[in-house]
């Protein structure tokens, strides 16, 4: 005795798709529906832009550390107490101050940190540390 007819067990091998076309056609219809449709039917004369001049850009202010260990603020040498008591100043004039500090390669850390030590202590919170990119075929 057979447990299942010819004809059942070949119709429980094959994939019935027709669920996957209705989805697939419902979905194109709603993309299509809810496109907006690019057509510019009617003659419109739009508003120009007024031509407004751009703000200057902030101007950068940096500290440099050279290789002997001397601070500059914008080109000025200065110590530890004029590079605070500047940066002061600075903030003071300019609230969004910018600062970039440049260390030589050969400088010690631990005078690029009291240069960032200093700028926190002054509460300039924009600060970023110069570089030079890498060539190609360094590490």
């Amino acid at each position: 005795m057979k447990k299942c007819s010819q004809s059942h067990h070949h119709s429980l091998t094959e994939l019935n798709i027709t669920p996957l076309l209705d989805l697939a056609f419902v979905l194109l219809v709603i993309f299509i529906i809810t496109t907006t449709p690019l057509v510019n039917d009617l003659g419109l004369s739009l508003p120009t832009a007024s031509k407004r001049e751009k703000d200057p850009p902030h101007k950068a202010n940096y500290v440099t550390v050279d290789g002997a260990g001397r601070l500059f603020l914008n080109k000025q040498e200065v110590d530890i107490a004029a590079l605070h008591a500047g940066l002061i100043q600075l903030r003071t004039d300019d609230p969004d101050l910018s600062v970039i500090v440049r260390g030589d390669a050969k400088t010690k850390y631990d005078r690029i940190v009291n240069v960032l030590d200093v700028l926190q202590q002054a509460n300039v919170v924009k600060v970023d540390l110069a570089t030079d990119p890498l060539k190609p075929g360094e590490h």
